[in-house]
């Protein structure tokens, strides 16, 4: 004969947010065990990878931690993946020195 088990809260359908699974009490009986939702983690704004360095957890669980654990202590950390601020860096360089080169090209053709 197998155990019937019922839901432990309020919520009565087999939905995203209501999954169980079943585990066996010291007393022997079996009981719903109500299991979180995996958490997904931050990810780059840009290229959509998951940041290093930062935990993996719900929304909510961010609130609990002090922000050196919630961002990486670099400009768009927390928020761009090292290799999209790289090349955001060299980007900007690149564009600033070719700013340069056409003033300079532009003074070279007034003499």
């Amino acid at each position: 004969m197998v155990q019937r088990v019922t839901y432990r809260r309020r919520l009565s359908y087999n939905t995203k947010s209501n999954r169980v699974r079943i585990t066996k009490t010291p007393g022997g009986n079996l009981r719903y065990l109500h299991v979180k939702k995996p958490a997904k983690g931050p990810r780059c704004g840009d290229c959509g990878m998951s940041l290093a360095g930062i935990p993996a957890l719900r929304p909510r669980e961010y609130t609990r931690l002090n922000k050196s654990q919630k961002s990486v202590s670099r400009a768009y950390g927390g928020s761009r993946c090292g290799t999209c601020v790289r090349t955001r860096i060299v980007r900007a360089f690149l564009i600033e020195e070719q700013k340069i080169v056409k003033k300079v090209l532009k003074a070279q053709a007034k003499k």
